[in-house]
Formats: C-alpha cells, sequence, structure tokens
C-alpha cells in the first residue's frame, strides 16, 4: 500500500493548474449509456474513480478508447449491452449508483450494487429510488443489489425531493432525458458539476432547462446525438491548493479554473486573512503570518460551505488565532481526521456534529493513517506546516480524487516522496 512522506515546514510559491474535475466526470460518463452514436469526453483527471467507472461503463458493454495523454476518452455503443454493475466496481465509489438512471431509461432494466465509497456516513439512495419510482421504475432490493425494471418507457412527472441530493438529481436528470413526456423536478442540487452534465446533455440535444433557483424542467427526446464535451475544472482540488497557499503564507497563482465557482470558499478565506486576486480562470492568492479564526463554519449544500473542504479548512483554522468552530451538516461521520491531527499536535474538541479548534498550534510530524478521501489530503495539508517527517499511510483514498498532488507539490516547493 502506497503512503507519503512529507518533511516539513513548507512554503508553496509558483504557479498550479487545476485538473478536471471528479464529481463532474462522474456522471457525464454515467451518462454516456443513453448514447447509440459516439460521445468523446476531454479533460479527464487521471485519478482512481474515473478508471473505475471507465471499467464499469466497459463491464456493461461499453467499447471505451482512452488516450491518456490528452485526458480524453471515446466511448461507443457495442451491439451486446449488459445491465448489470457488479459489488466489485460499485463498492469503491458512491458514483456507480449513477448507471442505474440511464440503463433503466434506455435497456427498461438493471441490476445495481448498493454503492460505497469512503467511510463518511450514511448515503442512502432511496432519494434515488422513491423519485425513478414515481416515473414508473418498478424494484427490490436483494442481497445488497437494486433489481429494477420498467415495463415500457418512463413516464415524465412532477417530483419534488424531499431532500436536496446531488447524486438524486443527477441521476433524475439522466433517466428524465429519455422519458416520455415532461419532468419536473424541484428541491434539486445546484451544484456546478450538475449544471456541467446538463450542459453536456443539451449539446447532445436534450431538452432540460433551469425553471428556478432549484428547479428543473426536462422534455424527453427519442435520442441524444453524437457530442464532444470538455469537462469543467475541480472545484475542490481548486479549493484544497487555495488553502495551501494561505496555509503555508505561501503564494500560488491557480490556473484553470472560475473563480466565480467558489466564491463562499474565496470570501472565507480573504475573512481569514488571505490577499486574493481574481481574474478569469485564474486566481493568485497569499498567505500571511497572522490568521483570523472563524467563529461558526458550517457546510452545507452549494452555493454555500461544501462539506468536500471541511477537513481542509479545519486544519487552517488551527493555524488561526482564537477558537473556531465548525458545524457538519451534510455527513454525521465527517471528523474522522480529527484524531490523526491530534497526533500532530492540533487541539480539537467534538461534540455531535461540530468541532471546536483552539488555533495557534504548532505542528509536530508524525506517523498518521488516512480514513477517506478529504481527511487524507487534511493530513497532508498538515504536514507542510509541521516540523520535521510525516508519514501518510493508505493514500490510496487520496488517489480516488487528486491527480498527481505529488507531483503538483513537488513543482511548488513541498519535500514530498511516494513510496510504494
Amino acid at each position: 500500500m502506497d503512503k507519503f512522506i512529507i518533511n516539513g515546514p513548507c512554503k508553496l510559491k509558483g504557479k498550479v493548474n487545476i485538473s478536471g474535475s471528479k464529481n463532474a466526470s462522474l456522471p457525464i460518463l454515467a451518462a454516456t449509456l443513453l448514447f447509440d452514436k459516439p460521445v468523446e469526453i476531454s479533460n479527464l483527471p487521471g485519478v482512481k474513480d474515473i478508471e473505475t467507472m471507465l471499467k464499469l461503463l466497459e463491464s456493461l458493454g461499453l467499447k471505451v478508447n482512452r488516450n491518456k495523454k490528452k485526458k480524453s476518452v471515446k466511448i461507443f455503443k457495442s451491439k451486446k449491452i449488459k445491465t448489470q454493475a457488479s459489488y466489485s466496481l460499485v463498492k469503491t465509489m458512491r458514483a456507480g449508483i449513477l448507471v442505474l438512471g440511464p440503463l433503466i431509461t434506455k435497456y427498461k432494466k438493471a441490476i445495481t450494487s448498493l454503492p460505497g465509497g469512503c467511510l463518511i456516513g450514511e448515503r442512502p439512495v432511496n432519494h434515488h429510488l422513491s423519485a425513478l419510482k414515481k416515473l414508473g421504475m418498478k424494484y427490490n432490493i436483494i442481497k445488497g443489489y437494486i433489481h429494477a425494471t420498467a415495463h415500457k418507457n418512463l413516464n415524465g412527472k412532477k417530483i419534488i425531493f424531499s431532500k436536496i441530493s446531488v447524486g438524486a438529481t443527477e441521476n433524475l436528470i439522466m433517466a428524465a432525458c429519455l422519458a416520455k413526456g415532461t419532468t419536473i423536478l424541484k428541491n434539486c442540487a445546484i451544484e456546478p458539476e450538475i449544471r456541467d452534465l446538463i450542459n453536456f446533455l443539451n449539446k447532445a440535444g436534450a431538452k432540460i432547462k433551469w425553471i428556478g433557483r432549484r428547479s428543473i424542467k426536462i422534455t424527453g427526446v427519442k435520442s441524444l446525438n453524437q457530442v464532444k464535451y470538455k469537462v469543467m475544472g475541480d472545484r475542490i482540488e481548486c479549493g484544497t491548493f487555495c488553502v495551501a497557499a494561505v496555509l503555508t503564507s505561501g503564494n500560488l497563482q491557480i490556473k484553470g479554473f472560475d473563480p466565480k465557482l467558489i466564491r463562499t470558499e474565496l470570501t472565507l478565506l480573504k475573512k481569514i486573512g488571505a490577499k486574493i486576486k481574481t481574474s478569469l480562470n485564474e486566481i493568485n492568492i497569499e498567505g500571511k503570518k497572522n490568521l483570523n479564526s472563524l467563529k461558526n463554519l458550517a457546510t452545507k449544500e452549494y452555493p454555500d460551505f461544501p462539506t468536500d473542504l471541511q477537513a481542509q479548512f479545519m486544519v487552517l483554522l488551527c493555524r488561526a488565532n482564537g477558537i473556531s468552530k465548525i458545524t457538519e451538516n451534510i455527513f454525521e461521520n465527517r471528523f474522522l481526521h480529527v484524531g490523526e491531527l491530534r497526533r500532530l499536535g492540533a487541539k480539537i474538541n467534538v461534540k455531535n456534529n461540530q468541532a471546536v479548534i483552539l488555533g495557534n498550534n504548532s505542528f509536530q510530524g508524525a506517523e498518521l493513517m488516512s480514513s477517506d478521501l478529504r481527511a487524507s489530503v487534511a493530513l497532508v495539508l498538515a504536514a507542510l506546516i509541521a516540523k520535521g517527517k510525516s508519514i501518510i499511510n493508505r493514500i490510496y483514498h487520496l488517489d480516488r480524487g487528486y491527480e498527481n498532488l505529488e507531483i503538483k507539490l513537488k513543482k511548488l516547493g513541498v519535500k514530498i516522496k511516494r513510496i510504494h
């Protein structure tokens, strides 16, 4: 199992290019099941979750031609399409459930394993299932698999999600594309990655439009056209590098991402003490020695503060003056990194879904264990400001969502190496 060895403290300086978005690529790849004609997708990040999704599509019968140098893929429909998504592929990522909507609307049947991923809390699929049922899908859950059928075409309906869910919104958008009639989705997630999925489908001839802040109207079409599409940049990777610059009192030029999509995060970083200038697809960010605490930072659905940056901001607030509080409202088990940060010297108390951080800590290098994707990168960030050597084990979690992280960090002045 791979591990990182990092010698700190480090100060990040230089330019970094943001990779394509993992969370945008996964639903777009799942949506290729809707097509009879070839699809070409570019700006795919070279991360484990993308490899897993491509293997899943191949297992379902699609032909996948990859060009790793160009970070692109061409996907073709074959004559033999299978409709079972196996546990061995779905167990490592929750996005595996996203093939359910396309399979059921296109092929009228699907057997999909219940999804896996990081151990950060419940990810109930009931929002996906109850909404698809309203479109005409029938299902049973047998031995960890969803057995779904639709005897006829799915039919458009008005659906109000009881809870805002990114995955359920994506699954229903894809299913409704080829359904008969019109589907209205209300209380939808509005993350930029969802807008990217809609842009992709509309470019291929789908009829999807926003009719309110969290409302979408989808008029079903019979088929989708051949299309080429470039995936957006990775919002969470961009936010992570912004935090890294401020954390290390560094100075970074971050390229390849629209700053407007992380307004909330940049506003918070300015409050903490960052100096930030933005232009089209570029962020210049500089940190300083004295940082300010945040009295109550709370995770919430977009456009508010994302749960996927909570762990990274927690590390940053360990360096700030005074006491900070973070409330986690999305996942009930997303403070697994706290115990590892304490090993470095962090002073953090957790009660229920709130963490209280006593700032102005000095970190000492230690051996650490990753528990999930975002916790992994938080430990890397913490090691950047720790004195001495830190060893971070189980970085396969990190490889699921960050492309060439150690290579990018080395170019910015970090003493980091991967041990196989």
